[in-house]
């Protein structure tokens, strides 16, 4: 209800805070009250069409013309607003005094003098101190209608732990962007820390900030220095040591006596923390096995990959997420499929990628354009040097053809071709040298990498868009009946081991690996 405080228009007046709705009454002075609808009072009486206006009030005419500006600027379509916040030309009556009842005015009280606005204006309208405090109604009742019957649901029940969790905060220096990496760093830390300052805990880590254990660590705070080997250095450098600085420090203990008062309905706010928590404890282990995207895990072992063309292929997978229900606890899984780009060597994938032969054409420039739009941030691993397999994310490529690459080698400026110096340097004949070079590292010092030489990773999901071929060959992968469905869902739990799960075992989480009956009804047919 819209609330504005008038100006006193002199000593004696007394001004009204809140004025029920006007049916624009200022449009239509004589027309006869209506009786009050949805909890609004009748219209003010008083408006005659000749009585004074005050300096602050307008004509009708002006005000529809206002309006309209207001409308073309993205106001207001009605007047209602106005109407109930105009000011009044002479002093309230006991005639027209609203009522002051909670049942009309919404639970807020009209004042009567200057006083009682003073005293009042605080307590006008009033708010929760909080959302915890704004509690849902309770359910009244359950469906009767329809022929009650049993479902199975991709559910598996869990039990609730009994250990405590302890969330410990992460800083890892210098800053690393990649979760990778981080996990890289913190498997490396428990691998050497684990039996004598960790106390023989197995933590969960979440990739960024935060660490949980199920018990206390022997600390409060500590430091730990982890070396690992960089995979990102030169084509011919040896790969470089980092060190990094791991600092633990203890921050909270979550409340896992919220969670069980929520699941027997004795609370209405679900403690999110300790359900992050057991969620990520039950994807620490999924990660380290399955390439991880958002919540779900893929992997070629599930299901064999189907192709979808042009150099990218299917590949099945899982979505796992820990969710609280009305039985209690349990893991929702549930079947996915993503595009993936095949592990190809980069010259077949051109190939697939263009649908011509490239080993004997010339490249246009159109399809260069296609390759480099389809390669850049892709990562590539060599394989011109045997059983050393450096990895490289392709920047560009090269506008020439390989043969007539050169580059400086020495301070001199002395030049060297491509095909040279993969001759001398590593025994490498390149023979396809009319296409061009991949591009690797950044633009002020990019490294020429031959096509035949590099092959593409293995688990890198295709981000850009799909064109309708794909698109129809990745709907008919993931169509499944019913029967079908279900029988993946369970060799995914029997793969996934829950009872053997190291980090279950932990932390106390038991899952079991029958499907979850659920009581539903057949509802009648509508008419």
């Amino acid at each position: 209800m819209p609330v504005r405080q008038m100006k006193e228009e002199s000593s004696q007046q007394h001004p009204i805070v809140i004025k029920t709705h006007l049916q624009n009454s200022m449009n239509h002075p004589h027309k006869s009250p209506k009786a009050p609808q949805n909890g609004k009072c009748p219209p003010r009486q008083d408006l005659a069409p000749n009585s004074n206006k005050s300096q602050n009030e307008t004509s009708p005419n002006s005000s529809n013309k206002n309006r309209s500006r207001r409308r073309g600027r993205g106001g207001r379509k009605s007047d209602q607003g106005d109407a109930c916040t105009r000011p009044s030309s002479r002093p309230c009556t006991a005639a027209d005094k609203p009522v002051a009842s909670e049942d009309r005015l919404m639970g807020v009280i009209v004042p009567r003098t200057p006083n009682e606005c003073a005293q009042n204006s605080r307590s006008l309208v009033k708010f929760p101190s909080s959302s915890r405090s704004c509690n849902f109604a309770p359910r009244p009742g359950y469906g009767q209608a329809g022929t009650k019957c049993i479902v199975k649901a991709n559910h598996f029940f869990a039990e609730l732990p009994q250990k405590d969790l302890n969330q410990y905060d992460v800083t890892i220096t210098p800053e690393v962007a990649s979760r990778t990496v981080n996990r890289a760093i913190m498997a490396e830390l428990v691998r050497l820390y684990r039996e004598s300052a960790l106390g023989m805990r197995l933590p969960a880590y979440d990739g960024r900030k935060s660490l949980y254990t199920a018990g206390e660590l022997p600390f409060v705070a500590k430091e730990f220095r982890i070396k690992l080997l960089d995979d990102d250095g030169g084509i011919s450098g040896p790969k470089r040591e980092r060190e990094y600085k791991v600092v633990l420090k203890f921050v909270a203990r979550a409340n896992l006596h919220h969670l069980g008062e929520f699941l027997a309905g004795k609370r209405a706010d679900a403690p999110q923390e300790a359900l992050q928590i057991l969620d990520i404890v039950l994807r620490e282990l999924s990660t380290r096995r399955f390439c991880p995207i958002g919540r779900s895990f893929f992997s070629p072992d599930i299901r064999a990959p189907q192709r979808l063309g042009e150099g990218l292929e299917s590949w099945c997978g899982f979505y796992q997420s820990i969710r609280p229900t009305q039985m209690g606890l349990s893991l929702n899984i549930d079947m996915a499929s993503a595009a993936f780009i095949e592990p190809l060597p980069v010259i077949e994938f051109v190939g697939q990628l263009l649908g011509k032969d490239v080993l004997s054409r010339q490249l246009s420039d159109s399809d260069r354009v296609k390759i480099k739009r389809a390669l850049r941030g892709v990562k590539v691993e060599v394989t011109h040097r045997g059983n050393v397999r450096r990895k490289y994310r392709v920047s560009g490529l090269t506008s020439q053809p390989t043969r007539e690459l050169v580059f400086p080698v020495d301070d001199e400026s002395n030049m060297k071709s491509v095909v040279e110096y993969f001759q001398e340097m590593y025994g490498f004949t390149i023979q396809y040298t009319h296409l061009p070079c991949l591009q690797v590292g950044n633009q002020k010092k990019a490294n020429y990498l031959p096509m035949e030489a590099c092959k593409i990773v293995e688990g890198q999901r295709y981000t850009k868009r799909l064109n309708e071929k794909q698109i129809t060959a990745l709907l008919r992968v993931t169509c499944q009946r019913p029967r079908d469905r279900e029988n993946d869902i369970l060799r995914t739990v029997q793969h996934n081991s829950y009872d053997q799960d190291p980090y279950a075992k932990e932390f106390g989480i038991k899952i079991s690996e029958k499907l979850a009956s659920v009581e539903a009804r057949i509802l009648p047919a509508p008419w």
